[in-house]
């Protein structure tokens, strides 16, 4: 990160005059290598938590007083413990304040603090950094509060601020990652019962690269509720036919071909693709324990694939860096990462031919799309956790 962690407590202590050190927390971005949109339908996801993370250093006060300062926007915010509400014209002071909102509902006697936000997680990326915020306040407040909550509990915390002051309706993955990240390994997380199983990810010579289109579309949104509720359709439409059936989760391909193609053929592609995504990523577990990325790319690649032609939720830009890559034998996989119509492409890469990649890639995409094409090569870490200067 750019700002040291010796320079954020300074930082602090320049700001709130105080004798006493912060704690401070280190909380991740994340990454999903495969598992898209699978979420929400009760399926399976692949995240784990990154190096880029959001760091927070705070003390509490002796009175109900909350102080806020946003680093790197340079930005403050004011506010008491007895005034706790969404903010409208802002967004970073919510994904504290909602965080704070969970320990008064849960009956916690909350106090004033005070606190320094910095990150170098990218905002707008696709990695998260509004959870890395949650979770980085959540963990830092039971420290402080001395609450003893587990880390499944806090998830849930961090999802709720996300949900309530924040307006997104997100699913559980990206705190899920961030909170619970373990170094060298990715999550298997079943978002139906949420058992999760650490699988090993020690590539050696072959990295992880985020390439960013630097492109949100205003789709996003509205096509992801719309993506939603599609999913609930075919299920809908399987459920008047079949019994026991909850979600995406307990259809097979046969009975989308009985019961939702003849329907709907669009409807149909959208819950195809999310069955078989759930297929390629158990698979790819099986190939992460034999140590074969080669296979798991080739299931990346194949991802990318049903989200831009059977799900529909890739753009131009994405398609176009998954195309410039998936004839470069050093890249082993790749594909759209996120909500969709923006955000990254993550890519499995040897070492060596990062930057001769960067060199060919960069200015062509920059000519053709006319955005700039940015990038970070990114490692698997723990989740949140306390750090010391």
């Amino acid at each position: 990160m750019s700002l040291s962690l010796q320079e954020l407590q300074a930082d602090f202590k320049q700001h709130f005059s105080e004798s006493l050190k912060p704690i401070m927390v280190r909380s991740p971005g994340r990454v999903n290598i495969i598992g898209e949109h699978t979420d929400y339908n009760e399926g399976f996801v692949l995240p784990a938590a990154i190096d880029k993370a959001a760091y927070l250093a705070i003390s509490l006060r002796d009175d109900d007083q909350i102080r806020l300062i946003a680093k790197d926007l340079n930005e403050s915010f004011t506010t008491n413990v007895a005034d706790l509400k969404p903010v409208g014209d802002a967004s970073w002071p919510n994904y504290i304040l909602g965080s704070v909102a969970q320990f008064i509902k849960r009956g916690v006697k909350i106090k004033g603090f005070n606190a320094i936000l910095t990150s170098d997680v990218p905002m707008g990326a696709g990695l998260s950094s509004s959870a890395a915020v949650e979770c980085a306040t959540v963990f830092a407040l039971n420290e402080l509060l001395q609450v003893g909550l587990d880390r499944v509990t806090m998830v849930h915390m961090a999802q709720k601020a996300e949900h309530e002051f924040a307006g997104v309706m997100c699913g559980i993955m990206d705190q899920f990652a961030s909170m619970m990240g373990k170094k060298d390994h990715v999550i298997r997380l079943d978002c139906r019962s949420l058992e999760y199983v650490y699988v090993p990810f020690s590539l050696g010579s072959i990295k992880i690269l985020l390439l960013n289109t630097n492109v949100k579309h205003s789709l996003a949104s509205s096509e992801y509720n719309t993506r939603r509720r599609e999913c609930e359709t075919a299920v809908e439409w399987v459920c008047a036919n079949k019994q026991g059936i909850q979600s995406l989760r307990d259809v097979t391909l046969e009975m989308l071909d009985e019961f939702v193609l003849k329907q709907s053929p669009e409807i149909d592609q959208r819950a195809r693709y999310v069955i078989e995504e759930n297929t390629r990523l158990l698979e790819g577990c099986t190939d992460l324990q034999k140590g074969d990325i080669s296979s798991l790319g080739k299931k990346m690649f194949g991802s990318h694939h049903g989200l831009s032609a059977m799900y529909h939720v890739s753009c131009k830009e994405l398609d176009w860096l998954v195309d410039h890559v998936k004839n470069n034998d050093a890249v082993l996989g790749a594909r759209m990462m996120g909500g969709g119509f923006g955000g990254c492409t993550i890519n499995l890469i040897h070492e060596d031919a990062i930057q001769p990649l960067i060199d060919i890639v960069k200015p062509a995409y920059e000519e053709v799309m006319g955005l700039p094409l940015t990038y970070y090569v990114a490692t698997i870490e723990n989740g949140t956790e306390i750090v010391t200067a």
